[in-house]
């Protein structure tokens, strides 16, 4: 998604230049900066599609034309991201049901007379009757974009086979090529990302990753897209196996339009944004909030994010301090902002006061009404959001016998959350998590439940003072302040970014690894695209230790229940 359209051929061609300043700064560390650590890597594995990882492959294949939306089964947030609880996810029979549907689905729309002109490579002999050759040569093209490599010929057979009977019984050629591609897209070789392997030449009885597997690396990483026909090429020649050819095709991925889309996946997982899903607000208590005012309040962060990181590419911890943004009608009516006035659904640059209390991505609507009640603010929540998705500071889960009477009880003579709070921190079973939680989310008090500026809780001033790790604030602009300058800020985000990028957790073993990224952060400012450009280009990303199992097997007995469900003939 774009922004102001008069920021982006500016940008686009700034882009291009600093890719070479970065490689110019990239050079120089490695002649006078710390050099790279050596990581063994972990064990060849495969990692389940996330939801818009499906529907950006589905998009990229067959077109925009061809919309879906996944409905797998939901993964697990391991170690805070998404991302790594992907590479322990399975497929339940349910989850199955939902995916084969899909492709169904997807396959039925690709071979429609509207789309099949554009989406063939051949013409069948007889479109009343099956073309086998016609149909081996779609197979080849499409699964190679679909398997992310080129097909053996096996699995160009086993389609093809599934597409003749199913245009034998249907008199349809392409009924049978629907049934085809449906089972190619229920394969663990579409909804997996596998690191498949080969006898490294260079260490004898070792391993390395396929280049496809590391071109599947690089774009899910930037662009959260399976790998573009250029890239394909890149692995087909094996430049990927090149200091060279790796860095031409990174640079070529970063200096694309389309390297927004993969830092907008990263922080939605990063900042748990996959709980927008599910975000409900009491409509009584907050008329203003409705679902446009969710969806902007999501898209704003996102916007600001890209536009502050990549367009503009500006420090990382001023994410937090910036009073620069974008919005919509509906979100300046909660802001209660004056602006002009928008077109419906437009997005228009914006800038808070100096003298508004309300800075950083913390103080926006996308930040405050997700880590808050339906029906109140929740200074629990909030610091608890801060220090565990931005911090990396693991909160304890609260004791199952928390009486929470105190706290929301409407006839409690205590008005302000600070003094509600009080009760939880006295409690010995509650002290540890609040003392940690409520010195930083008290600072945003002045945002009510839905991220509406006040003064007043129940007819009393609020004190929106606080504490974090020592820096003290008065109010929320000052904490953003607080979390800019806390080493834990930049750390974490480089080592979450890791753990994002190599699809597992960043373990002791690759202790040293994130060391040198934060180092390298460090050095180039806190830019975030030249950290992006610093793992891609590293050792670490595509370092892997001898296989115990192929990965291919994991899922064999899912692959032929797959088959055998691809091999049904229309009814």
């Amino acid at each position: 998604m774009t922004f102001i359209s008069f920021q982006i051929a500016s940008t686009r061609t700034k882009r291009l230049r600093q890719a070479v300043l970065v490689t110019v700064t990239a050079l120089a560390l490695v002649a006078c900066g710390p050099s790279e650590p050596e990581i063994s890597g972990a064990s060849p594995d495969m990692r389940r599609l996330t939801d818009q990882q499906y529907v950006n492959a589905i998009t990229d294949i067959f077109g925009p034309q061809i919309r879906v939306e996944s409905q797998a089964d939901p993964l697990m947030r391991t170690d805070g991201l998404l991302a790594v609880g992907a590479r322990a996810a399975r497929i339940t029979p349910a989850g199955f049901e939902r995916y084969y549907s899909q492709a169904r689905t997807v396959a039925e729309r690709v071979v429609s007379r509207e789309n099949r002109a554009s989406m063939f490579p051949c013409v069948p002999k007889d479109a009343a009757a099956a073309d086998d050759s016609c149909a081996r040569q779609y197979f080849a093209s499409i699964g190679r974009l679909l398997y992310r490599r080129p097909l053996t010929p096996t699995e160009v057979e086993t389609p093809t086979n599934a597409a003749s009977e199913a245009a034998d019984v249907s008199g349809d050629f392409y009924r049978g090529i629907a049934t085809g591609l449906a089972g190619m897209l229920s394969t663990s070789k579409f909804l997996f990302i596998i690191d498949t392997t080969e006898p490294d030449p260079e260490r004898e009885g070792y391993e390395r990753l396929t280049a496809f597997a590391k071109a599947s690396r690089l774009s899910f990483m930037l662009w959260n897209t399976t790998p573009d026909e250029a890239l394909l090429k890149a692995a087909e020649s094996d430049e990927l196996h090149t200091k060279d050819g790796l860095k031409r095709e990174v640079d070529r991925l970063m200096t694309s339009h389309r390297l927004d889309t993969g830092v907008r996946a990263f922080f939605e997982d990063f900042l748990h944004f996959d709980q927008f899903d599910t975000l409900e607000k009491d409509n009584i208590i907050y008329p203003a909030f409705t679902i446009q005012v969710a969806e902007d309040a999501r898209e704003q962060v996102l916007r600001t994010l890209v536009d502050h990181l990549i367009l503009r590419e500006q420090d990382y911890r001023d994410l937090f301090t910036t009073r620069q943004t974008f919005i919509t009608g509906a979100l300046a009516r909660v802001y209660r902002v004056p602006t002009r006035r928008p077109a419906e659904g437009a997005w228009v640059p914006y800038e808070f006061r100096e003298d508004d209390p309300r800075a950083g991505i913390l103080t926006q609507i996308g930040f405050s009404a997700l880590a808050s009640h339906p029906g109140r603010s929740s200074p629990t929540l909030r610091g608890k959001a801060i220090r565990e998705a931005l911090l990396c500071q693991k909160v304890p889960d609260p004791p199952g016998d928390v009486d929470f009477s105190l706290f929301e009880d409407p006839n409690s003579p205590n008005k302000t959350a600070r003094e509600r709070l009080t009760a939880h921190r006295t409690a010995p079973a509650c002290a540890g998590c609040h003392k940690i939680t409520d010195p930083i989310g008290l600072a945003l008090e002045n945002l009510d439940g839905i991220g509406q500026l006040r003064t007043t809780e129940n007819g009393a001033l609020i004190d929106a003072s606080g504490d974090l790790d020592g820096s003290p604030f008065t109010d929320a602009a000052g904490l953003g302040r607080a979390v800019s300058t806390n080493p834990a800020t930049t750390s974490c985000v480089a080592q979450r970014l890791a753990s994002y990028a190599l699809g597992r957790s960043a373990g002791p073993a690759e202790r040293e690894f994130v060391k040198y990224l934060e180092q390298g952060f460090l050095d180039d400012k806190y830019s975030f695209p030249a950290l992006l450009r610093r793992i891609a280009l590293s050792d670490a990303l595509f370092a892997i230790s001898a296989p115990s199992v192929s990965p291919d097997t994991v899922l064999s007995n899912a692959d032929r229940a797959i088959q055998e469900k691809a091999q049904e003939t229309p009814s």
